[in-house]
């Protein structure tokens, strides 16, 4: 089973501050913070005032715009580093955001969130796996693959023109099935830019409480191509990672 350390890196010195703490789940106040504005159609939140440096490995990019997800808002909030608003401008408290990550409306489960804050807290770059981190990165993409066809990059490319529609659209075409991709991870880095983040480190995938079959891993490795797989389990609040390697055991006489 495998132990993400922490990585031997140089980081953002307030991201670094951070995940020194040593603790994800406490609100811890700052003197500058972030705001952004809860959108209940898109199920994200885009952000209306930008301070700091999460920005360059957290949300997604449209139209020159910067979106949240819940569980991106969930553990901004947390930390102290943003303040989420509803429609009205409303402040809303820490307890308010639970509520909306417990409703299950937003495409992300509680063990889903667990697993992204301890990456997170370990000082890596997370992003949803089949979201692109920005227009210029999926059109970027639908050039090197157009001749194999992309129908959720093709989704993507849309955004400029209906922004909200597209955004909820490929967040429901995220598939819930037993062992599933969730999340693309990179190890910390500086120069991270979502324009062009190259290929993640590995992708995470989540399985309920047991190894993936031979099928389902096939079918993973597959839609991931030459991309390292690791699987996540939760249990009772635990978050678990491990990866799986082939052997050939040795035939005997």
């Amino acid at each position: 089973m495998d132990s993400l350390g922490d990585p031997d890196i140089n980081d953002d010195e307030e991201e670094q501050a951070h995940y020194a703490s040593g603790s994800a789940s406490k609100l811890q106040p700052r003197a500058v913070v972030s705001r952004a504005r809860w959108n209940d159609e898109m199920g994200m939140a885009q952000v209306v005032v930008q301070k700091g440096t999460f920005s360059k490995s957290t949300g997604i990019v449209r139209s020159g715009k910067l979106y949240y997800s819940i569980h991106e808002v969930l553990f901004l909030v947390e930390i102290g580093a943003l303040v989420l608003l509803d429609e009205t401008d409303t402040v809303l408290s820490l307890e308010d955001v639970y509520v909306k990550m417990s409703s299950g409306k937003y495409r992300c489960c509680w063990d889903e969130f667990r697993a992204y804050r301890q990456l997170k807290s370990l000082g890596y770059i997370v992003g949803r796996h089949g979201i692109p981190w920005s227009v210029k990165k999926a059109k970027s993409d639908c050039e090197i693959i157009a001749s194999q066809g992309c129908p959720e990059i093709d989704e993507v490319g849309k955004l400029e023109s209906e922004e909200i529609g597209s955004v909820v659209g490929l967040f429901k075409e995220l598939q819930i099935n037993e062992a599933r991709p969730v999340f693309n991870v990179y190890h910390p880095n500086s120069k991270f830019r979502k324009s062009c983040p190259g290929d993640p480190s590995f992708v995470l995938c989540f399985t309920r409480g047991y190894p993936p079959s031979r099928a389902e891993l096939d079918a993973l490795e597959e839609q991931c191509g030459s991309i390292p797989l690791k699987f996540c389990n939760v249990e009772q609040g635990r978050v678990s990672f491990f990866s799986l390697v082939k052997v050939e055991l040795p035939v005997l006489d």
